[in-house]
């Protein structure tokens, strides 16, 4: 047998150095805490065999200062328990059962299974592989890469803290410490992650990743960036496959310049479909609209939304923010991907709104971005200030978001508080009212028009009340005061104030709905229906008799 040298020189032989060697068992005192961390689990572990030498060129052994080591060096291989393990030299350690591996380091366990590196400490009791520098860890289609890495065969479970990327298929994932464990194919990455793809980027403080289903789950801050989307969550789930995505705890999704984020957000890249639950908020910062609801549904490719639960929608293109809510809204658009792009808003059931100089409520509304058209139906009321104006149908017309003008369609009825007792009041077949920096210029009244007036004098004394019918009037408005009225053939009564009685001083169809009316932003959620009797019945025009000649006699 050849002389046994000491470990320094043997190493050094083999084209280590001291120093080299010095940071191998700094390195391996720093993770031996991991180590025994890993070690405390409740799997028992089994006695260890006898580490057994396959082969080597040449051994040396020293029985005076180093009795319990032997040097090998070429081509030296081993086996322990199922495993196969390779490298250039080695020094093993009998009374221990281990020994530490150098230069083209290599791990074979079963055909799944391939560990390579420059430097390993093996210890069969443990059957814990501690390998540094250049380390590649193969296991089916996955492959990790580090510099350190402590490989447990008890638990199957190797894990790096000095850095280390995990390639699976087209995903690429960094951090500075992690963990992959072989039998549920599962990793754990902390610190720094970074999972990069060809279509998304994402990057986390925790990551826990499935390279059989491709399903990443972040826990802590997290960003996925994919085209012009970016993803922010602390809690979630994502595909990296079907780039779907399910988030928790606020999370927030933006496109561009519309945001979407809720308690829970569901969403698909492949659909482009976005689902946001309770508390959710979109925000359309290009159009200024804000949407809420406890439900929110966004198609990114056709640009159909949906909301419904406590729905709402905000807009606050104007210094006056406007609030709308409806049991359910439905957002339409048209010609998405071009420079005519406009949308269609619906809302359906109990609406409400609410703006500082109009409110209005409706069972249904739409509007219409490319018309700037508002429209009412099903008993729709509106107020500006001291006047009311309802009818079968309402349609609101706007001008850079500022009202222009209203058509009544059916039963219109106007009505103007002067008091709790004497109101002004015009109704007709249909009526137009016409706006200019947000007062009221014109009303314009349009086929069987009856008028209830009450005129005052320059000392501001009512005088009395006038009664008057036709078939066209337009009443002029200034400095939201009566200047002058235009009409064709009139018919009417002029009653002194002494004479208006109950009888006479409201027409057959008035109504004031006061009690209806939004009183704030708030109020929109508070439905409050007409009294029984009080709502309109719709024109039913008559059908156009069919007629043939067997009825000619």
């Amino acid at each position: 047998m050849m002389y046994c040298k000491s470990l320094a020189y043997a190493i050094k032989q083999i084209g280590v150095s001291g120093t080299c060697l010095l940071l191998l068992f700094v390195s391996m005192l720093l993770c031996a805490g991991t180590a025994s961390a890993k070690n405390t689990k409740s799997k028992p572990r089994p006695k260890g065999e006898k580490i057994v030498l396959r082969h080597a060129d040449r051994v040396s052994y020293d029985q005076f200062k180093r009795p319990d080591v032997q040097v090998f060096v070429g081509h030296v291989s081993f086996s322990h328990n199922g495993v196969q393990l390779y490298c250039d030299s080695a020094c093993f350690y009998q009374s221990t059962n281990s020994f530490e591996g150098f230069g083209h380091v290599r791990m074979i366990q079963g055909d799944t299974l391939s560990l390579r590196g420059k430097y390993i400490y093996y210890d069969g009791n443990s059957q814990i592989a501690q390998a540094r520098r250049g380390v590649v860890l193969k296991h089916r289609k996955t492959t990790l890469y580090t510099d350190s890495l402590n490989y447990d065969r008890v638990y199957n479970e190797g894990y790096f803290f000095e850095g280390g990327k995990l390639v699976d298929g087209g995903n690429v994932l960094t951090s500075d410490w992690g963990q992959y464990e072989t039998t549920t194919r599962k990793a754990l990455f902390n610190y720094n992650v970074k999972l990069v793809s060809k279509d998304y980027v994402l990057t986390s403080d925790t990551l826990r990743y499935d390279t059989r289903t491709k399903m990443a789950r972040m826990t802590g801050p997290s960003n996925v960036v994919s085209g012009d989307t970016h993803i922010y969550s602390e809690k979630g789930n994502f595909n990296t496959v079907t780039k779907s995505v399910v988030l928790l705890d606020r999370s927030i999704i933006v496109n561009k310049d519309r945001q979407m984020v809720g308690d829970s957000v569901v969403y698909d890249k492949d659909t482009g479909v976005s689902e946001a639950f309770h508390n959710v908020i979109y925000h359309d910062k290009v159009n200024k609209n804000i949407l809420t609801g406890d439900y929110c549904y966004y198609n990114e490719r056709t640009g159909f939304a949906l909301a419904h639960d406590k729905a709402e929608v905000r807009n606050y293109s104007q210094p006056d923010t406007l609030y709308l809510h409806a049991d359910t809204f439905k957002v339409y658009t048209y010609n998405l991907k071009t420079d005519s792009v406009y949308r269609v808003l619906r809302g359906y059931y109990h609406v409400r709104s609410y703006r500082t100089d109009i409110q209005s409520v409706a069972d249904s509304m739409s509007y219409n971005s490319s018309l700037r058209l508002l429209s009412m139906y099903g008993n729709p009321i509106a107020w500006s200030e001291k006047r009311q104006i309802l009818g079968e149908e309402i349609h609101a017309y706007f001008n850079d978001s500022t009202i222009d003008s209203i058509r009544v369609v059916n039963q219109a009825l106007m009505v103007e508080q002067i008091d709790s007792v004497y109101y002004n009041q015009i109704t007709s077949s249909e009526m137009r009212v016409f706006f200019q920096n947000k007062e009221m210029r014109e009303c314009r009244a349009i086929g069987n028009v009856v008028v209830l007036y009450f005129p005052f004098d320059s000392d501001s004394t009512m005088t009395g009340m006038n009664h008057s019918e036709t078939s066209l009037m337009r009443m002029f408005m200034e400095n939201k005061k009566l200047q002058k009225i235009w009409t064709r053939e009139i018919s009417g009564t002029f009653y002194p104030l002494a004479f208006t009685t109950k009888d006479n001083m409201y027409l057959g169809n008035f109504a004031w709905f006061d009690y209806m009316r939004p009183k704030d932003k708030d109020d929109i959620f508070v439905w409050r229906d007409k009294t029984a009797g009080t709502k309109l019945s719709k024109t039913v025009r008559r059908a156009v008799p069919f007629q043939s000649l067997k009825n000619i006699k």
